[in-house]
């Protein structure tokens, strides 16, 4: 009978933790898609380019808010069971409230591995995916963007002017301005062209020019009859080097070989020439690690709720306290690894706060429990 409880018990609880991930995710990952439309508006590319970026991103949002989502489950499944009396079931078959604590902990310890695994690997790799298919991508929203009479930024190191543009892609009065590297600069000036399309492949094929190739040395004019000028070789606004939460834990462990180093000189880096602060770094590991921890504080603090307050009148208040108190400590460990380079003791202090707040919680719910199953 026990097992049947404990079974729908658990049920409840992973069904709302996944339908509110899954919704909230849903909801954020909408939001950040609008903010993201400048890979389409800005850096050049098409829309299924921009739909697998958002796409790859998911698993970023669903880490995040786990431990959210998760606390949000614990602490409405348990008010409800307390509201409607379901809660007496367990008791009247004998199940110890400290009995119902620890089986929320063995679900909580599954949840923290299963933030661990998106942490440690899921999130790095499919940041790094949704980076590379940037990189891969050809830039092919050329049509939209260039506009009449007006000097279009298509990428970083791409400059468009055309003086008019019609439908089926003649141009007139081009000019183009390249950046290659080196600090030298190709500009290109025709009296008319065409915008090619090959198989979303885009080029210009372009008439009575010439081609002005500047650098500190000076300039290089060549006139041509007829020339083309590949678009799909031009590199988007995409950013080429890798940001941090991109990078496999195993290469940040890595780095933490000249952590005995890294305390005698805070500027030290590490990976592919150099391009990380071993600080960055550190507080990379420190968020993969140590977050997943707060599950635990945050399941204890739901687990609160059965210490039912005699005066009936202030248990919605001793709801909302310890929903503050659970919402808090969400904040707080999204913020904790900003402290950990002011001082070796703030340091330790940071790593073991999750622990202590574990082992207080518990005794506090340990010593609570007591006391009411005596007076029961």
């Amino acid at each position: 009978m026990n097992k049947l409880i404990f079974r729908k018990f658990s049920t409840d609880i992973l069904t709302f933790f996944l339908l509110s991930s899954i919704s909230i995710t849903l909801i954020v990952w909408v939001i950040q898609g609008v903010n993201l439309l400048d890979i389409v508006s800005e850096q050049g590319h098409a829309i299924k380019v921009y739909f697998v970026y958002t796409l790859l991103n998911i698993p970023k949002i669903f880490s995040k808010l786990m431990v959210f989502t998760y606390f949000l489950a614990l602490f409405v499944i348990i008010s409800r069971y307390e509201d409607n009396n379901e809660i007496l079931i367990f008791w009247t078959n004998g199940i110890k409230k400290i009995t119902f604590i620890n089986f929320i902990g063995k679900i909580s310890l599954i949840i923290v591995l299963i933030q661990l695994s998106f942490n440690l690997a899921i999130v790095p790799y499919t940041q790094n995916l949704a980076q590379e298919h940037l990189k891969k991508s050809s830039v092919n929203f050329f049509p939209k963007i260039i506009q009449e009479k007006k000097f279009s930024n298509i990428t970083q190191n791409l400059t468009i002017f055309v003086e008019t543009n019609n439908e089926k892609g003649d141009l007139k009065g081009i000019y183009i301005k390249e950046k290659l590297d080196n600090d030298k600069d190709k500009i290109i000036i025709a009296s008319t062209g065409n915008l090619l399309n090959d198989k979303s492949k885009y080029s210009f094929k372009l008439s009575d020019g010439k081609i002005i190739n500047l650098d500190k040395k000076g300039n290089f004019n060549l006139g041509f009859k007829e020339t083309e000028y590949d678009l799909t070789k031009i590199n988007s606004k995409t950013r080429k080097e890798k940001e941090i939460d991109e990078l496999e834990s195993s290469f940040l462990f890595k780095c933490l070989e000249k952590f005995v180093d890294f305390r005698k000189d805070n500027n030290l880096r590490c990976g592919n020439e150099n391009s990380f602060l071993l600080k960055d770094i550190y507080e990379e590991l420190f968020k993969r690690f140590i977050n997943p921890i707060y599950i635990i504080i945050v399941s204890l603090i739901s687990t609160l709720i059965i210490m039912k307050n005699k005066i009936e009148q202030l248990q919605n208040y001793y709801k909302f306290i310890l929903f503050i108190t659970g919402f808090t400590l969400i904040i707080f460990s999204e913020l904790t690894y900003k402290f950990i380079f002011e001082s070796i003791y703030l340091e330790i202090l940071t790593i073991i706060l999750p622990l202590i707040f574990v082992l207080i919680f518990y005794l506090f719910i340990l010593i609570k429990s007591n006391f009411k199953l005596s007076h029961l």
